[in-house]
């Protein structure tokens, strides 16, 4: 005779274990969208706080250009929140940048002197790039 592992009493048919898989696919997507606004919110400018001049003339860029200059209101130039001199900007455009494609924004401080700003236009010009912009605000937001 053989041996019963269910009880006699049961009815019910026995369910195997199963993992729900919907749920599982909730959790996962909530999870995502956290940790995408987390990254986001995350994710900020680190430079040199400048008074930047209004000018109403001004274009509105879509693209981000890959190398900001900030110069702020004593004179002091900084590349990536860090000091740099005239002679180090020509050396890391001409180490990083392509001629042709590269672009460079330079924000100054609207008390900055002309002389300063200029002399980063040379700095930038000497490594062969042309396409300058200046950073600039909206008189009229």
């Amino acid at each position: 005779m053989p041996i019963q592992l269910k009880s006699s009493y049961s009815d019910e048919e026995s369910d195997e274990a199963r993992i729900e898989i919907i749920p599982l696919i909730d959790i996962m997507f909530f999870l995502l969208a956290s940790f995408m606004l987390v990254s986001l919110s995350m994710t900020q400018l680190h430079r040199v706080p400048l008074a930047l001049p209004a000018a109403s003339t001004g274009i509105a860029d879509s693209k981000l250009p890959p190398f900001q200059i900030a110069i702020d209101a004593s004179g002091v130039v900084t590349w990536d929140s860090k000091i740099v001199t005239l002679s180090e900007i020509t050396a890391r455009l001409k180490a990083e940048a392509t001629p042709q494609e590269s672009r460079v924004l330079i924000s100054a401080d609207e008390n900055s002197r002309h002389k300063h700003v200029l002399a980063v236009v040379n700095a930038v010009r000497a490594a062969r790039i042309e396409k300058v912009s200046f950073e600039s605000k909206n008189p009229n937001p």
